[in-house]
């Protein structure tokens, strides 16, 4: 097994080799890619030094696996040209979620529609990963007919930047590097991405698209206000959901604590509730304030909070990997 990270310095990059340590993926050689100004310098992971290469070069050694997360742009570009060198890329970024020629895949919702012919996997958006793992249990029960979800991330969906603009702001410093385009501390902005021509930010058309796609059904319809805030640790999402049926509040608790990833913290009376910081550096989806929507008939309220830099990216793109090697994929 030969493995490459394509983007390996990037807050993503490091906790795909975090998660690739702790899930001890099994691999013989590791390649490690970042941007033409780290070529040379070196990484150590799990003990071991390893020089960073180029993309180019490491395209030529034709690894197993390449998970990449190095922006769209890298994407579009450099994986057709890994898939073409015979290697399965498991890519983060957007540039082919919505391409229907490619799988949108959360092994524990859809890893069932890979197939050895599925050289390019997409890894679904960070905050649509956690929501559609919840989902999913109770659509299988009860058929959901509408979503409206509203989020609540963190800085560190938007990088190494954004953290550093919260962290200079808290410390006073305005002169430092500005990620967004108003302060985030003692702030909230309601923009996720770039706006649309409907309204909506890309980051709300993702979660609306991916959703559909990766549930497998179209029916299901999406709406959704996405806000950046100044936390760390993991993205929150306030969801309601309506459903066909009826439901039972006890048996919606159970579904969600059988399912695989999720961990349900819900006691209103002794304050108990998902927060980003108990979701830090943890790879399940957390989900509580669950009640029924008492203006709605069939219609239900939770609250779902993840990692974004684990469950919502890195978590997932192992998770992929590792369904590869299980079923006999690559």
């Amino acid at each position: 097994m030969k493995l490459a990270v394509v983007g390996a310095t990037g807050l993503v990059g490091q906790e795909i080799l975090k998660v690739l340590e702790e899930r001890s993926f099994p691999f013989n050689e590791l390649y490690l890619v970042a941007s033409a100004k780290s070529v040379g310098q070196s990484m150590t992971f799990k003990g071991k030094e390893y020089k960073i290469k180029g993309i180019e070069e490491v395209c030529k050694l034709a690894p197993d696996v390449a998970i990449f997360s190095a922006g769209g742009g890298t994407s579009l570009e450099w994986a057709p040209k890994f898939a073409e060198a015979g290697t399965i890329v498991i890519d983060n970024s957007s540039a082919w979620r919505m391409d229907p020629t490619k799988k949108l895949i959360v092994p524990e919702i859809n890893g069932n529609v890979l197939t050895i012919d599925d050289r390019i996997i997409a890894n679904p958006n960070c905050s649509t990963i956690q929501m559609v793992v919840a989902l999913k249990p109770l659509h299988d029960k009860y058929k959901i007919k509408r979503v409206v979800v509203s989020t609540y991330q963190s800085v560190t969906g938007t990088g190494v930047k954004a953290v550093e603009q919260l962290m200079n702001e808290r410390k006073g410093i305005t002169d430092g590097p500005m990620a967004y385009a108003y302060p985030i501390d003692l702030n909230v902005i309601p923009q996720i991405d770039v706006f649309t021509e409907n309204g909506y930010t890309k980051e709300e058309m993702k979660m609306i698209l991916e959703t559909q796609k990766i549930m497998g059904d179209n029916s299901i319809r999406v709406t959704a206000t996405t806000v950046r805030i100044p936390v760390m640790g993991g993205h929150s999402e306030s969801v309601n959901i309506e459903f066909e049926r009826d439901f039972d509040l006890a048996e919606v608790t159970e579904l969600l604590t059988n399912t695989e990833g999720v961990i349900v913290v819900d006691d209103p009376a002794n304050l108990k509730y998902p927060m980003p910081k108990d979701a830090h550096e943890k790879d399940e989806v957390f989900v509580g304030r669950i009640r029924r929507d008492e203006s709605l008939p069939n219609t239900l309220n939770m609250w779902i909070v993840a990692d974004n830099l684990r469950k919502g990216a890195a978590t997932n793109a192992v998770q992929i990997a590792e369904y590869l090697v299980k079923n006999e994929l690559v």
